[in-house]
């Protein structure tokens, strides 16, 4: 983890992922950030959560068949994507420990890490199932 300097752009970023609480993809922060810095590129944005994922400010979630997203929960802890909206959530549970070692002493890879993401549907989607304004 290298630390580089701070600047007005990368504070931006960071604020706006705060500010936003919850998984949120590089385009929602950009559109976030661009509302109070109209003149701000995409490519700032982008640049700026990728510096601070590498300084560790930040955690890139990998989201197979989606846009990664951003999370502020530095711990190795899992998420649930909703099969409806697409949302991500936080799971609570404990994490599996010794996971990495398990998987490589059966298969001889050298995994690095992981991102374990299961499917469900969120609250929002349920009450819209219920109140049938979903199929």
């Amino acid at each position: 983890m290298t630390s580089r300097r701070n600047t007005i752009q990368k504070d931006l970023v960071r604020n706006a992922v705060c500010e936003m609480k919850r998984h949120v993809t590089a385009n929602e922060v950009y559109e976030f950030v661009k509302e109070f810095c109209p003149t701000i590129g995409k490519g700032t944005v982008y640049r700026n959560l990728d510096i601070l994922v590498e300084e560790g400010d930040l955690r890139k979630v990998e989201v197979p068949d989606g846009p990664n997203r951003f999370d502020l929960t530095l711990k190795n802890h899992y998420h649930v994507r909703c099969v409806n909206c697409g949302e991500i959530s936080d799971v609570d549970m404990d994490e599996i420990l010794g996971l990495l070692e398990k998987i490589h002493d059966t298969h001889g890879t050298d995994f690095l890490g992981y991102d374990i993401l299961f499917k469900g549907i969120c609250p929002k989607c349920q009450k819209k199932i219920k109140d049938g304004q979903i199929y």
